[in-house]
């Protein structure tokens, strides 16, 4: 397997690593030669980790070219995330109070290089943290109370290293490297407790309260009991044996930390963490769609070196979207080039990457819902009166806001589209998505594939009615009953 360092400035790195080739992130990002790489392991150790940034898409992109990534945009997020970080407190608490005990003052700061510290005595420490965060250089901070407690954790830049360090780090380096394989009470009755996430005035739901009552009549004759829970409610998130998400899904909100939490704790899921990450990042999605060869309308991942390339390549009007945007928020669309470089100046300035599109018009888009793997409803939804997208957040009047839809039997979806869903929703493992297809001069194109897709009383029920909600459920069911 090819091993590929990935550092901010190749040649300030100090070490030599036996089959190990150290490129710079911007390289990585940019050389089309490495999205081609196949059986390849990234590590990472970009300066800047935070959202959108160049360490942030290292990983990102790794796993969308099927590299395996050290750390992973998982791992990443979690860093952030400080209820998981109060979580990891408590697990490692024994750990951690075995090895500072020694330690007489209030505060103590481990620095940990793949997975070790200079001192030996917190060997076991140090390994701790970096099975859990894969951050290869990492460093935590502990104060003392009545116990020892973590106090943050944040991964360090190579230039962050304390000199006296630097020659155990390059050794740490170079045996990690040399290594072939890296660390990565119930009601009576009811069977099984379900939570559905719901957040008070969300502007874009994914449910509305009719669709939210379907589901928990059909969960309560499936022997669960539910219970509506709110963004508040993350700490007795681990009373719950299942958790369904219906609230509005992004990277930085509240739904990725109940998902991870119950990924962490073996609660079913619908959905997984992973497919929160994957499908509310478009420049993944432009490269696992890619890379496996499914058609799309012609994209371009942009970056500020190739941005004056988009109208020569796709022409005008052009669709520009934001890394991280859903329900049309942050996808706007180009008529004119002095129009494109005002708004790609501007988005350019929020994120590292983001995405141009050819404009691809059509009177509906269709809808077709995947469910671990499978088909299970179909809609056309029709674009909003006088727009040239589903949605038109800008209408003054609440009822031109999105266009009609309507839901056919699967039977009358062209195959082309059908295939074509299935096959885009397996980039994203098994889980509840919903893939957007176009069909453009009798040929099918995948838009995107969107994560907790809207299931609304009225829409995607209108054809197959109470099996919609059914199979959820059952599907959380099945999680449950195959553990």
């Amino acid at each position: 397997m090819n091993k590929i360092l990935v550092v901010n400035q190749p040649e300030k790195w100090n070490v030599k690593l036996e089959n190990v080739q150290i490129i710079s992130a911007q390289d990585y990002l940019t050389n089309p030669k490495f999205s081609k790489i196949k059986n390849a392991r990234i590590f990472n150790l970009s300066k800047n980790y935070n959202y959108q940034t160049k360490g942030y898409y290292v990983s990102l992109l790794a796993e969308a070219r099927g590299h395996l990534a050290i750390p992973t945009v998982k791992n990443l997020v979690d860093l952030r995330e400080p209820k998981l970080v109060k979580i990891i407190s408590e697990e490692f608490d024994d750990v951690i109070q075995k090895s500072l005990k020694s330690i007489k003052s209030q505060e103590f700061v481990l620095s940990v290089y793949f997975g070790q510290n200079v001192a030996q005595k917190y060997k076991e420490l140090s390994s701790l943290f970096f099975r859990h965060f894969q951050i290869p250089f990492l460093q935590v901070k502990f104060s003392f109370h009545t116990k020892w407690n973590i106090k943050s954790i944040r991964a360090l830049s190579e230039s962050e290293i304390n000199k006296d360090h630097l020659e155990s780090m390059y050794y740490f380096a170079t045996e990690y490297f040399a290594k072939k394989r890296y660390d990565t009470v119930k009601p009576q009755k009811y069977d099984y407790d379900l939570a559905i996430l719901v957040q008070k005035d969300d502007p874009a739901p994914p449910s509305n309260s009719k669709a939210l009552k379907n589901f928990i009549e059909i969960a309560e004759k499936l022997n669960f009991y539910v219970e509506l829970i709110s963004p508040k409610d993350l700490s007795r998130l681990s009373t719950f044996d299942a958790l369904f998400i219906r609230q509005s899904t992004e990277v930085n909100n509240e739904a990725y930390a109940f998902a991870r939490k119950a990924q962490q704790e073996g609660i079913a899921i619908i959905d997984y963490p992973d497919a929160i990450l994957k499908c509310c990042n478009k420049v993944f999605m432009a490269e696992a769609l890619e890379n496996a060869a499914i058609a799309t309308p012609k994209t371009m991942i942009i970056h500020k070196e190739n941005k004056d390339l988009a109208v020569i390549n796709l022409g005008l009007p052009i669709v520009l979207k934001s890394p991280d945007s859903t329900f049309s928020f942050g996808v706007k669309k180009a008529k004119t080039e002095e129009e494109y470089q005002e708004l790609v100046e501007k988005m350019l300035k929020d994120s590292e990457l983001i995405i141009a599109q050819q404009f691809t018009p059509s009177d509906y888009d269709w809808r077709i819902g995947v469910l671990d793997g499978k088909a299970f409803y179909a809609c056309r939804y029709y674009m909003a009166k006088g727009h040239w997208q589903i949605y038109n957040w800008a209408a003054t009047k609440k009822q031109e806001q999105d266009g009609n839809a309507d839901t056919v039997a699967l039977e009358d979806v062209p195959a082309k589209v059908l295939d074509l869903a299935i096959k885009s929703a397996k980039l994203m493992g098994d889980g509840l998505y919903g893939v957007d297809i176009k069909e453009i001069n009798a040929e099918a194109v995948v838009i995107e594939i969107n994560d907790n897709p809207n299931i609304d009383f009225g829409v995607e029920d209108r054809f197959y009615g109470e099996k919609v909600y059914k199979l959820i459920i059952q599907a959380l069911k099945n999680r449950l009953e195959n553990k």
